[in-house]
């Protein structure tokens, strides 16, 4: 580590820059130099068109001309990024940013369950239960939530979007699929809160080790749950222990393979996974199944009615549409308890679809379209169990945010209490974003149902209106663009570009397999704050020469997963193949802990 390497906007020496309250009476440091130069490290010029060193904040602080300097700078950026920005389906620009920055004076901490005020008086949880009334009411779920009645939903705004939805209800089945309970010890001097769980039967070993499923067009966040929570996916538990039994034929696919694979529709295919799931609960392990209405790359809604009615005769054959759990109670340990559960779980991710898509029947049912709205997805149907969505994909919010939503009866039950905060810990943050509750609330009385209906037409006719415009680039080029549109998604996806139209645009690029030869693809997202300007400026953009050469490749290393118990090691990564020790880029004999897709996700 080194003083003299140049620091701040000014480019002085590091140790010029350094506050004497740092610097002992002997002389030596109370904190660290720099080792490298971090504006030649953290330099991004094709991703970052910003000046690294503007922002490289000096102990002695930022003269005020500094800070305008870096301010002007980034409000520039974020301000030509955000009117270009076509590429995520992510709304912004509403009312909603000018509320939020009425209430910057108060911090708004919705901390705890939402139907418990709690000690912490600073909150608008009051306009939280209202928004979640309001989407328990659009989801058909019984409202509103009443904790002496099972049967009423419940839920609460995340301080992330879908991702931490995907996480709570993945956490919730799993508990619930384990059979656990949280029960209180009252017999010693303290009371002791803690989870109990049923020990599996001789003759049911699996009983309760569920088994997770997926499709292959299903958001990472779903990878990543389940390496936090540690729950075994069926691919993991079929490589491990039935490597050459896979119903499918062959080896085990990494995920529920979709319809038509990459080149179809991205809604899962409902015939392979019944056959993966009555695999593995023929074997008796309860599934706990995970589906998209609304998919990342491809906006793919799956056919959750139709994956119900086809599964539920299977699972009662099989004894998991409803079982008897049985528990120890520690206040009455001769008096056991028996509680009837399914065993299974149904989460919806519906990150995008599930907020708008109730407003296409609506508009179906007034005559307002002729395109057939999507398969029910929500309460209506019972074996559904959770539900999340994101309400910065839609309506639109200045930051992430999301709703989990559940049934009373099927609940985690927080594993804490805290007196500290006064109200139960149920939620996954514990602190959460009171502004959150206070902009979507703000919103859904502002707009309303035939509001929200107008914006969704509106969105469909721009999509119309953007796949004509690549047709028409793609004729007057003479290159196929691959052009691909799934039914009722607010997604065009087409060949990726050159990496300067990627950047303008912050489209998602990715790499899919079409008829056996590997294929760059981005995707463009329609959604309400845009319009037809944004459209024809990235059509024209598409038009001018070598809008389409492709971008030197560079290999890349991405390191797997470790864990103590099985050596990892570094898979090399060209152009999206992994190449290395055997046919799956593993050493020879270790078993795979979870798969970590590279490509398919619109991520990388």
């Amino acid at each position: 580590m080194s003083g003299d390497i140049p620091y701040g906007p000014d480019r002085k020496p590091w140790k010029e820059t350094l506050h004497p309250a740092a610097i002992n009476p002997d002389g030596t440091l109370m904190v660290t130099a720099p080792s490298q130069d971090p504006a030649k490290i953290y330099s991004y010029p094709d991703k970052e068109k910003v000046t690294p060193t503007f922002y490289q904040v000096p102990s002695m602080g930022f003269t005020a001309n500094h800070t305008k300097k870096a301010l002007d700078e980034t409000s520039t950026y974020l301000n030509t990024q955000s009117d270009n920005h076509i590429g995520y389906q992510v709304a912004y620009g509403d009312a909603s940013q000018q509320v939020a920055k009425d209430y910057l004076h108060a911090f708004l901490n919705n901390i705890g369950d939402p139907y418990v005020p709690g000690n912490y008086s600073i909150h608008t949880k009051w306009m939280e239960r209202n928004v979640l009334d309001y989407y328990a009411s659009l989801w058909n779920a019984k409202w509103p939530h009443d904790d002496e009645d099972p049967e009423t939903y419940w839920g609460y705004v995340c301080t992330m979007g879908s991702s931490e939805g995907n996480l709570y209800a993945v956490w919730n089945g799993r508990d619930y699929l384990q059979g656990k309970f949280m029960m209180t010890d009252v017999t010693g001097r303290y009371p002791i809160t803690t989870y109990v769980q049923p020990k599996p039967k001789a003759d049911k070993p699996n009983a309760f080790t569920p088994v997770t499923f997926y499709s292959e067009d299903s958001h990472y966040s779903f990878m990543k749950c389940l390496a936090v929570l540690d729950v075994m996916s069926f691919y993991r538990l079929g490589t491990e222990l039935y490597p050459d039994d896979c119903p499918l034929g062959g080896d085990w696919p990494t995920e529920v393979p979709s319809e038509g694979g990459d080149s179809g529709p991205g809604s899962i295919d409902v015939d392979k996974l019944y056959k993966l799931v009555e695999f593995f609960v023929a074997k008796g392990h309860p599934a706990l199944i995970l589906l998209n209405y609304g998919s990342t790359f491809k906006g793919a809604y799956d056919d959750v009615k139709r994956i119900g009615e086809t599964l539920l005769p299977m699972l009662k054959r099989h004894g998991m549409d409803e079982r008897w759990i049985e528990v120890t109670d520690p206040n009455k340990p001769d008096e056991p308890i028996l509680v009837k559960r399914n065993g299974f779980w149904i989460h919806i991710d519906g990150a995008l679809g599930c907020a708008y898509m109730p407003f296409m029947k609506m508009a179906f049912n007034q005559g307002r379209t002729k395109i057939q709205p999507p398969p029910d997805f929500d309460f209506k149907l019972p074996f559904v169990h959770s539900i999340c969505t994101s309400g910065h994909k839609w309506p639109g919010a200045p930051w992430p945010l999301g709703i989990y939503m559940t049934r009373t009866g099927l609940q985690l039950q927080p594993p804490t209490n805290p007196g500290y905060i006064g109200s139960p810990d149920t939620t996954f943050a514990g602190c959460r974003n009171g502004l959150s509750s206070l902009v979507w609330w703000s919103f859904l009385s502002q707009y309303t149902y035939e509001a929200q209906i107008d914006r969704l037409l509106y969105s469909l006719d721009l999509v119309k209106y953007a796949y004509e415009e690549l047709e028409k680039v793609q004729a007057d080029i003479g290159e196929d663009l691959w052009i691909n549109y799934t039914p009722l998604s607010l997604t065009i996806w087409f060949k990726k570009p050159n990496d300067d139209i990627i950047f303008k645009y912050s489209l998602s690029a990715d790499s899919l397999v079409i008829n056996g030869e590997q294929r760059g693809f981005v995707h463009i997202y329609l959604m309400a704050n845009k319009t037809k300007a944004n459209v024809d400026s990235l059509m024209q953009d598409l038009r001018a020469p070598g809008a389409f050469v492709e971008e030197k490749r560079e290999k890349k290393w991405i390191r797997r997963a470790r864990r103590a118990d099985v050596e990892r090691h570094i898979t090399d990564l060209h152009d999206g193949m992994i190449v290395g020790k055997d046919d799956k880029g593993l050493k020879k004999g270790v078993q795979p802990l979870y798969n970590w897709p590279l490509s398919g996700r619109g991520f990388k």
